[in-house]
């Protein structure tokens, strides 16, 4: 995932997001930084992982995010299993326990 990537998946606009000085996300910086109790860029809560970006035409600039946030947009890879598969499982789960549900898939 690239840095663009993750603002979108974000929904962040870089120009709304502090700049970070060079090599920042490694170090000091990101643990002062968390001293500062920024907020999740996601969500608002208070960041408890400090990261950084570099995104043409805004520079190096800091992402924090709250631990259930940086889950949420991580890159996991791919499954090990075939989707069809893991929704099979989730439909049988859902019949025993004679939940109704929907899902919805962005896949074709």
């Amino acid at each position: 995932m690239t840095d663009a990537d993750l603002l979108q998946s974000l929904g962040i606009d870089p120009a709304r997001l502090e700049p970070a000085p060079p090599g920042a996300a490694c170090g000091g910086a990101g643990i002062e930084r968390l001293r500062g109790r920024h907020p999740c860029a996601r969500c608002g809560h208070s960041s408890t992982v400090a990261g950084t970006v570099d995104i043409p035409g805004h520079g190096r600039r800091w992402v924090g995010r709250c631990m259930p946030c940086l889950i949420a947009t991580t890159p996991r890879g791919t499954p090990r299993v075939p989707l069809e598969a893991t929704l099979a499982t989730i439909r049988e789960a859902a019949r025993e326990a004679g939940a109704m549900i929907t899902i919805v898939t962005d896949t074709a």
